[in-house]
């Protein structure tokens, strides 16, 4: 996900949906139930918004 994560990510739309993306893809590979998905996918994201700043 820090790979992925670019300066402007959390203001573009575009990108966050990416990161999105990829945390499904990771998710589903692992066999996480698809119903579940969208609230594993926003605890996931949630963190990644506080650590913004280091990864930029």
């Amino acid at each position: 996900m820090r790979s992925n994560a670019t300066s402007d990510w959390t203001a573009k739309q575009s990108v966050r949906a990416k990161l999105r993306v990829l945390v499904n893809r990771i998710l589903r590979s692992c066999g996480y139930w698809p119903d579940k998905q969208w609230q594993a996918t926003a605890t996931v994201l949630e963190p990644a918004e506080l650590r913004r700043e280091a990864w930029a």
